[in-house]
């Protein structure tokens, strides 16, 4: 009876990361710029890919095979972060813009689509000018 618990709260797992990995497929298609689907595309996947991989191990059951998928998740969530900074900083680099829906907050002036300087001093995110 126990087992059979067990195998049905894998199976939810397994099936709740398959949820949240089509969410990450979905949100590839409806994002309107490279950053924002990187963005839904890692976090989701790799959130999904580990529930899925955590279900496997729970209803495999075989210590080996527990150790094994925890190793794969820990490389998962190491990685996929990794992955999609190094991505997101290269389209950065090579000029893909941002789209009008995207705020790019904290860049500097150079980049695609920056936000506007502020219209002089006194203004909200103007520096302060020093007396010296």
């Amino acid at each position: 009876m126990i087992a059979l618990v067990w195998m049905i709260a894998a199976m939810v797992v397994a099936g709740l990361g398959c949820l949240l990995v089509l969410l990450g497929a979905v949100g590839l298609l409806r994002m309107p710029d490279v950053y924002m689907r990187m963005q839904a595309a890692s976090k989701a996947s790799a959130l999904g890919a580990a529930m899925v991989l955590g279900g496997a191990a729970m209803g495999l059951g075989d210590p080996p095979a527990v150790v094994r998928t925890v190793v794969a998740i820990v490389f998962l969530c190491i990685t996929m972060p990794v992955a999609a900074h190094v991505l997101g900083r290269a389209a950065l680099r090579t000029g893909v813009t941002f789209s009008d829906e995207t705020d790019p907050v904290d860049l500097p002036p150079d980049c695609p689509r920056a936000p506007e300087a502020p219209a002089g001093p006194g203004s909200p995110g103007s520096p302060v000018e020093s007396d010296a």
